[in-house]
């Protein structure tokens, strides 16, 4: 996958990293189909699988041999390959996977598919057909990491979820990491009912078991236990908290008619050259400020440790961790491609979608971060031991 991205090619196209997976989902779509057709009434009439037989089907992504399943009545009529077809409407394949990736309802990519290919379709059959994507978003969950990851994002989405007949929400706990060829990649994305350092813990510990030895500096928001859990995993990793989500936790604490002034104030601490030059604003910023809102000074004051890792670094890598904004840009592109849904049927539902999302996002991930010769060989002097590479 990490070379498609790279070079830009389709993922469907011949060579391309999906066309070996594409055999193994027309074969589940229709194993899907059949599942669909075979409903009660026809099993009361004694109707049930019957084998399968094999046929070569022409599509984009080249030749590919597929399984037909059979039942014993005969009265199986595939739709997603019809019988005697051995070729396969152009990017049809690529059409439903992508107008589902995109946010598409399951009833308008039927009409979409009956508008273009005179193909009927139903709601039913499609999400049957989407849940044998199951399979690979678990395979992707599961894959193995690299050993090391110079710097990893960590935050989370929120969205709501149907259980049981009711709404409930979900955290989406989502983590982006720069490999040490400064290569953006999704390492993982994990749901939970709630945002909480334990289970990040837990995604942490995932992401030791999948392969990664070493972080070298987490940027994460100022959760509660959050950069503890990250260390019980990662011992020597740098942990700097989001500037912005400090700064926008301070100002919900401050009176509107002093916001404007409180934050031009509070501007040259997090702006400053250095560490030293920080502090006195922040003493400047207390003493102006302190009586009047000593809980907003005390924060600042009291996570100082962590919101001040960036001062450690050059300009380059400061940029790059003093906010979580490189995950929120990512975030950003799910949410255009999630906005519509509302509620989502079932935790996997939500998977589903944001994985083949981040499948598209990636495609435009082709390239190293801007600078990242100057920033790598910056780690590899801070970070002797730890930034192997062949500089």
């Amino acid at each position: 996958l990490k070379e498609q991205f790279r070079t830009g090619k389709s993922l469907f196209s011949k060579g391309g990293a999906f066309a070996p997976l594409l055999e193994e989902l027309l074969n589940s779509m229709l194993e899907g189909e059949l599942e669909g057709h075979l409903d009660e009434e026809e099993r009361q009439k004694g109707n049930r699988k019957n084998g399968k037989g094999s046929k070569l089907l022409k599509t984009s992504a080249g030749s590919i041999e597929i399984n037909t399943p059979r039942d014993r009545l005969g009265s199986f009529e595939p739709e997603i390959v019809k019988k005697r077809e051995t070729i396969m409407a152009a990017s049809l394949e690529d059409k439903i996977i992508g107008l589902y990736g995109l946010g598409t309802s399951l009833r308008d990519i039927s009409a979409h598919i009956k508008e273009t290919y005179d193909t009927d379709i139903s709601a039913a059959t499609l999400s049957s057909i989407t849940d044998k994507v199951i399979p690979l978003v678990k395979e992707w969950q599961q894959r193995p990491l690299e050993s090391l990851y110079c710097i990893v994002w960590l935050d989370a989405m929120h969205y709501k979820v149907k259980e049981e007949g009711r709404t409930q929400t979900r955290c989406v706990y989502n983590v982006l990491g720069i490999n040490k060829d400064g290569r953006k990649d999704v390492l993982g994305m994990y749901v939970s009912q709630s945002e909480g350092a334990n289970f990040w813990l837990s995604v942490i510990t995932d992401m030791k078991q999948r392969g990664v030895e070493d972080i070298l500096i987490a940027s994460i928001d100022n959760l509660k236990g959050f950069d503890e859990a990250i260390r019980t995993v990662y011992p020597y990793t740098e942990i700097q908290t989001c500037i912005v989500h400090q700064i926008r936790n301070s100002i919900k604490y401050v009176a509107s008619k002093d916001q404007k002034t409180f934050m031009a104030d509070l501007k040259p601490v997090y702006r400053a050259d250095n560490e030293g030059q920080a502090l006195t604003e922040l003493d400047m910023l207390k003493e102006k400020w302190g009586k009047k809102y000593p809980m907003v000074i005390s924060s600042w004051e009291n996570n100082w440790p962590k919101l001040s890792t960036y001062f450690k670094y050059p300009a380059g890598i400061r940029k790059l961790i003093y906010t979580t904004n490189t995950i929120e840009g990512y975030h950003r592109q799910i949410r255009k491609v999630t906005k519509n849904k509302g509620v989502f049927t079932s935790d996997m539902a939500l998977l589903k979608l944001i994985y083949l999302a981040t499948e598209r996002i990636q495609q435009k991930w082709t390239m190293p971060l801007n600078n990242w010769g100057i920033t790598a060989s910056q780690l590899k002097i801070i970070f002797t031991d730890r930034m192997k590479t062949d500089l």
